[in-house]
């Protein structure tokens, strides 16, 4: 009988092919012959601990499709291509011969010298923690982020119409809406494109979750759940012209129906510009003062402030200097320092949004808006018993933090520096133990924000946590990087910057940070449980 028995297994696994009887469960089967190394070494951790909780690193706020989004010419290259890594990782053809074409990068980093076009398979320039035109979310970099730790993804579609009308170079419309059904549908792409290097539907890493039944069995396989957000700033249209609103409560619902159809299951209802439904946390520095050129073109006002109703505060706005775009006789205001608040807060159409939200047990992120707007929010949501509230990368005002926790609700810190990161989490770590919660960051690749500068004292190789894989120094074709020298230039290097953290934090601080995929599926589930 056990003669039989081995003869059986034997000629089964001898119909298995090498590659599948001998690949790991985390490695693919069908990789492109040419590409992107990982550089991360043994078994990523699945399962559960004894109480049944899951484990990992959760970036509340990312970007992996906007190379379609700003009329599809403002961020260079692709997460992903078919025709292989050289197709992926190339700059746009209107960066050529010399990065002068560069225009956007150009205005916002100050740097008019240009750059090498080049990417694959030199990478002399680009991706790098400064750029904020070029791909930093190729999906092997992602691959070394979720192999390092990483176990939850919001993948956030995102456009901005005024940026896209400005932008001298596109290929896509400008219309906000237009773009996320697009950029959907590219991230179910790209889930399919990795499914078939690990042998089929359903096999790959990235997996798109739409509950927080799905998301859990996912993290418990090892794999990343990825959700689908929405940050816009004229969410289903809703901007505003003169004070005007340009939507009605039709165009939320049905905007929600679809969007919720697609698979989204988190939103923002007001990013950079004041809409119909909101008013926004106002940009500082030379990037406020271009937003704030932006808010008057797209809704005939400046931002206008008053003094501050509490102690929540909007941030300072970025002065407008000159700029071709608005007529000479537009002057923006002289902004007194000791009104720092938005007069704008949540608008009738904005409470009904966030009722809307709650009804169909959608997340609201809550970052970018005004405090007026957020604080409406938070109560809104109290009176309702709503826990699904969420500030994904350090754009609330960091008082509104218990109130958050109190609710059940989700708080990320920006992935910028490791130092103000840590001091961050350091703040709200006595509000963690009170409310045993993890903590999760926003990574905000590709979504033209900052990225952390190189570090000092990352040794490598490294785990990534205790007992975790062993992680080295990322390569893609001729370029090898390290946080030491490049910082936060892409994805990849989300392990690295980890490290950094620990290095600063402690052993304690990267516990939280496990801890906070527990803590994001408490949260979502609680959402999906709530009744009115």
């Amino acid at each position: 009988m056990l003669l039989r028995l081995a003869l059986a297994v034997s000629l089964v696994l001898a119909a298995i092919s090498p590659a599948t009887a001998s690949t790991p469960w985390w490695e693919p089967v069908a990789r492109p012959a040419v590409d992107s190394q990982i550089n991360v070494t043994g078994e990523p951790f699945k399962g559960t601990d004894g109480q049944g909780r899951v484990r990992g690193l959760v970036d509340a706020h990312n970007h992996l499709m906007t190379n379609e989004g700003f009329g599809g010419k403002l961020i260079c290259g692709k997460p992903f291509s078919e025709q292989g890594i050289a197709d992926a990782l190339k700059d746009c053809s209107e960066h050529h011969p010399a990065g002068l074409g560069a225009i956007f990068e150009a205005i916002v980093t100050g740097d008019f010298d240009g750059h090498d076009p080049v990417g694959w398979p030199t990478f002399k320039d680009w991706p790098s923690s400064t750029t904020v035109s070029h791909q930093q979310n190729y999906y092997a970099w992602l691959e070394r982020a979720w192999r390092g730790g990483q176990r939850v993804l919001v993948q956030d579609l995102t456009s901005n119409a005024t940026l896209c009308v400005i932008h001298p170079f596109k290929d896509k419309p400008c219309d906000e809406m237009q773009s996320v059904r697009l950029q959907a549908q590219r991230t179910y792409e790209l889930q399919t494109f990795i499914d078939k290097q690990f042998g089929g539907a359903g096999k790959g890493w990235f997996r798109i979750v739409t509950s927080a039944e799905q998301a859990r069995d996912v993290i418990t396989q090892g794999k990343l759940a990825v959700v689908l957000g929405i940050e816009t700033s004229e969410l289903f249209g809703c901007r505003t012209f003169l004070d005007i609103p340009l939507c009605n409560r039709g165009d939320i619902d049905r905007g929600l129906d679809e969007m919720y159809a697609l698979g989204v299951r988190s939103a923002f209802l007001c990013h950079k510009f004041d809409n119909a439904l909101c008013g926004v946390r106002f940009d500082s520095g030379t990037q406020g003062g271009v937003i704030n050129a932006g808010q008057f073109l797209r809704t005939g006002q400046w931002w206008q402030t008053e003094v501050c109703k509490g102690p929540q505060q909007d941030n300072p706005i970025g002065t407008v200097g000159p700029n071709a775009l608005i007529p000479a006789s537009a002057v923006a205001p002289a902004y007194d320092p000791a009104k720092r608040c938005n007069v704008r807060g949540l608008t009738s159409l904005g409470e009904y949004a966030v009722q809307a939200m709650m009804k169909r047990h959608m997340m609201i992120e809550i970052d970018h808006m005004s405090v007026k707007a957020a604080g409406r929010t938070l109560d809104l949501a109290a009176q309702a018993k709503f826990p699904g509230i969420i500030s994904s990368h350090s754009w609330m005002d960091a008082q509104w933090t218990e109130k958050v926790y109190g609710l059940g609700g989700f708080i990320a810190g920006y992935e910028n520096s490791p130092e103000g990161y840590v001091a961050q989490a350091a703040a709200a770590e006595p509000l963690r133990r009170k409310y045993d919660v993890g903590i999760g960051f926003g990574s905000d690749y590709n979504g033209v924000g900052s990225h952390p500068a190189p570090q000092t004292g990352v040794t490598y190789p490294f785990r990534s946590y205790p007992e975790g894989p062993l992680v080295d120094r990322q390569r893609t074709g001729d370029r090898v990087w390290d946080i030491n020298v490049d910082g936060g230039a892409h994805i990849g290097l989300l392990p690295d910057w980890v490290e950094k953290v620990r290095q600063l934090g402690g052993d304690q601080l990267v516990k939280d940070m496990l801890g906070g995929a527990e803590s994001y599926l408490r949260m979502w589930s609680s959402t999906q449980r709530w009744t009115p």
